[in-house]
Parts: structure tokens; sequence; C-alpha cells
């Protein structure tokens, strides 16, 4: 049973990170005397920076997503909509140039008015310091204001999800004012945009958002918000326990306190919301190096993956299995694309190979040892093995920091690893390429791209070809070829899906429940409190 720290030290974490010092003997023993319309949502995120050229993690894409507007906005049916933008992009016809007319009654937190001038500084201040800036410099080769509220972007090659790329909170447009003297280098410590919200402080455990009064949407359900970071897991779980917070994100919450808060949900205790599941785990397979260079002993280690008892036991059926690298929910997945268990055909395969008669397959794999579910995962699978196929294949588990071997991953360090992806806008698109794009290839080998980086080094006559095609098409065309794409590839296994992960939260029950947009994201705006009976 996991131990809770003393009720002090909760309280004396909490009113640090909200500059609450002051009043630590008076709030002793009691709730805490924030506002009532101010809430405190808790995750474990620590963010260094609130720049959106900079920010890339969960933590900091969800401040962005309360300060900040895109384009396009994806709700939580995954219906595209306009949002700073009036209408979708109009292309030309050889499909290289978009204009995207602008609404004219937005203005950034300082007053400045929204333009194509400012929406044009901010795509190209993106491009040229931006940390994920291939986002939109593989596709994008330049914008330009060309009227007051018409944006134009010249793209490499036609690019039919161009609207959802612009839904990317990474793409929200900041102040040409305010970062006048930041267009080439990282602001790190404040951010001007146009959403609901305003930053009234911030450092990496916490982050004050106040009402934006000339916002030109509806006005947020809250008098504002206070994001906090909590050092663990057992302080996050302790913290909404007690009250001590309005919303616990499950970011980074251990299984077993996620599966014991949605018990609570369930009797009526808190409110729970759940979001889109767009983030999947997945193995990578080392294709170019022995033993798993050999595709019939690849497609014997799927066959030996016991997807439903790994999800039961490791992750309480939080995380459904996964046959697909692309969610199930977005256009074009193909859900059944990868095999399921099936030992008697793996067994067949090892035994092909010459294993399963005195001689078994020795597969190392690695887990990110600071990740609680990694070290379950690979545990289990290791006694999967050993219970079904103990005969044929072995598993040798080591875990290793996960920065560590993330520097690892393209120098070919890991025969089999576990990871995880979550796309930077849903479309089957920005899940395939990051994982199957290669750029220069020698065969069935990637030498160069994002397969090689990914730690694969897989890939496949034509493949980069149909990436690159499936990206011009659109409707049933396009959702056909990403399914034959998936196919090739599980056939391949250079990559074996293995669970699914949808973003929850939970709140006190004098809040109504909470809510996620269709990029998996929390809407801040609109956490509120229960009318009184």
């Amino acid at each position: 049973m996991t131990r809770l720290p003393p009720d002090r030290n909760r309280w004396a974490t909490l009113i640090l990170l909200l500059g609450l010092g002051p009043l630590a003997a008076s709030l002793a023993g009691c709730q805490p005397h924030h506002p009532p319309q101010r809430l405190v949502v808790a995750s474990k995120n620590r963010i260094d920076s609130i720049d959106p050229a900079a920010a890339y993690s969960v933590g900091a894409l969800q401040v962005l997503s309360g300060l900040g507007d895109t384009l396009y906005r994806i709700d939580a049916k995954g219906v595209l909509h306009p949002s700073l933008a009036v209408g979708w992009p109009q292309l030309s016809a050889d499909g290289l140039r978009a204009r995207v007319t602008l609404r004219r009654d937005v203005q950034f937190h300082d007053g400045t008015p929204f333009t194509a001038a400012a929406m044009a500084f901010s795509l190209e201040r993106f491009l040229a310091i931006g940390k994920l800036s291939y986002l939109l410099g593989d596709r994008v080769a330049s914008v330009r204001a060309v009227e007051p509220h018409t944006l134009e972007l010249t793209l490499k090659r036609p690019y039919s999800p161009l609207a959802q790329l612009l839904s990317a909170i990474n793409l929200t447009p900041v102040s040409p004012r305010a970062y006048r003297q930041h267009s080439r280098r990282f602001l790190n410590e404040r951010f001007v945009g146009t959403g609901p919200y305003t930053l009234r402080f911030f450092n990496p455990q916490k982050q004050r958002l106040e009402p934006f009064a000339g916002y030109w949407g509806p006005p947020p359900a809250n008098g504002g918000i206070d994001l906090v970071g909590l050092s663990n897991s057992t302080a996050l779980f302790g913290a909404l326990s007690s009250g001590e917070v309005d919303v616990l994100l499950s970011t980074s919450l251990e299984i077993d306190q996620q599966a014991a808060l949605q018990r609570r949900a369930q009797r009526g205790e808190l409110r729970s919301g759940s979001g889109p599941a767009l983030e999947i785990g997945y193995l990578t397979l080392l294709t170019d190096q022995p033993p798993l260079a050999d595709p019939s002993l690849r497609r014997a280690v799927a066959l030996s993956l016991d997807r439903h008892t790994i999800s039961a036991r490791v992750t309480l059926q939080q995380r459904p299995p996964l046959r697909n690298l692309v969610p199930p929910n977005l256009p074009g997945a193909d859900p059944t694309a990868w095999p399921d268990y099936n030992p008697q055909e793996a067994r067949r395969l090892y035994r092909q190979a010459g294993y399963c008669q005195g001689r078994r397959l020795t597969l190392p794999l690695t887990f990110r040892s600071n990740i609680p579910a990694d070290r379950l995962f690979a545990l289990t699978w290791q006694a999967q093995l050993r219970r079904d196929l103990g005969d044929c294949v072995q598993l040798e588990v080591t875990g290793m920091e996960a920065t560590t071997a993330y520097r690892q991953l393209g120098d070919g360090t890991f025969p089999l690893i576990l990871l995880e992806w979550m796309g930077d806008f849903p479309d089957a698109d920005n899940y395939l390429v990051p994982l199957l794009g290669c750029d220069r290839q020698r065969g069935s080998r990637c030498l160069k791209g994002a397969s090689a980086a990914s730690g694969s080094f897989w890939a496949a006559p034509g493949l980069q070809q149909q990436l690159s095609r499936s990206a011009s098409l659109s409707g049933e065309p396009r959702r056909a070829l990403l399914r034959q794409i998936q196919q090739r590839t599980a056939a391949a296994n250079p990559y074996l899906p293995v669970w699914l992960v949808a973003p929850r939260a939970w709140a006190q029950r004098s809040l109504r429940a909470p809510s996620f947009d269709g990029s998996g994201r929390l809407v801040l705006q609109a956490l509120q409190r229960s009318p009184q009976p």
C-alpha cells in the first residue's frame, strides 16, 4: 500500500509553490484559502520555458493551450474548426500556395492588433529557432502577409492536412512588439499571445494564469488558474485526496493511483474526465543487426507479445492493447494491422530459426528506469515469455534513465526498447512519418532519417514515396494508402505497438467534470465550480 507523506509536509510543498509562505501559520490544518473562483491544477510537470518555439513537453504545451490560440482548433469529438482563421485554407491549383483569412477582432495581451503580419512574424520565428521547427519546416517553405488579414503559406509539396497542422499549439501567434528583441532567441519566462488567459507569474514549478479581459472569444468560466508541479506521484495523489488541489492531471501519475482515483470517481467522490487516446506505447526493434535483422524472428517476437495480459497486469486496464502505430480514432488507422498474440505460431517460427530445441533466443530489452510502467511491462513480459515460450526465448531486461536512452537511440544501441509517442497534432501523418521516414537508404536499411533516429533503421523500397504521396491525398484515397502503409510495416515488424494512453483528470466534487479538446489537452477555461444547490 502506498504511504502518503504527513499532512504538514504536503502543506509545506503547496504553500511554497503557491507563494503563500507568510500565511503558513493560519493555513495549517484547514483548506487552502485561494479565492473561490481561482482553481489549482496539479501535475508532475516541470516547465523550463513558456516560449512556443522552445516548448515541447506535455506540461508546457498544456499551459500554452490556455495562453494562446491557434488558427484552427480540434474539439473533443475530433472535429476541426476555424479559430483565429476565418474559413479553411484556400489552395492554388497546384496545391503549393495556401491563403488563410484571419479574424479582425483579435488583440494580443499587450494590446497589439492581431494581423497577418503578426502571424507571419510568429511562424517565421518558429521556423528560425523552434526546437520542433521541422513540424512546419518540413512542409512549409515560406510565409508572408499578402493583405492586413490574409496570410499566404508557400508549401514545399501539396499537404492535405494543412489545417490540422495549423492547429498545433506550438504555432500560436506571439506579439511582434513584445518579442521584437527575441525574434531569434527564446523568451522563456514570459508569454504575450491572444489566448483566454494572460501569464501573471512563471517559474518551473508554478504558473499563474489570469483571465484576459480583452479576449475575443467566450471568457473563462473561472477566475484564474494556478498550475503547480509536485515532485512525485504520491504527493500528487495526496494533494487531491486532502483537497489541497482542485484538479489533478494523470501525467506521470502511477497506474495503481490512477485506478484508485477512477474507483473514487465511480463512487461519486470525485469528478473525472478523459480525452482522446493519442499517445501510443511501442517497442522499437533494431532491424539492421542480428538477431532481429531476420524478419521471421521479428514476426515471432510480435506473435509472442500478449498485450491483453500486459494491459490487465501492468496498467489495470487503464491502457488498452494496441495493434497499430496510428491511434484508432484517427482517419486512416488500421486497428488490427499488427498480429495478435499467437504462441503456437511464434513457436513454429522460433523452431524454424533453430531455437526451442535446447537453444534459446536471448532478447535484451531496455526499459526507462524512471518510468514505473516501463519496469512493470518488462518484468511482466519476461514472466509471460518464461511461462509460454520459455524453451524458445528469454528476455534479459535492463533499466536506463530516459534522457540517457534517448541520446543513444540513433546509435543502434538497443536491440529492443520500450518508448512512447504522441503526435504534435492528431493526424496519421504525424505518427507514421516520425517513425518510418527515411531520407537515404540502402536496401532495407535506413541510413539517414526518422527511422534511423528512432533506433529501428528499417526501410522498404518505395515506402518514403508512399508517405509523401499520402500527404497530398485526401478522403478515402488517402485513408486507403495510409492503411496500406501500416499493413506493409506490420508485415515487417520494425515496431511493435503495445498500448494506447488517454489523458485523464480528476476534480473535487465541487467542480464540474473536466473536459479535454481533440488534441488531448485539458480545457482550462472550461473548469468551473458547480452551482451551489
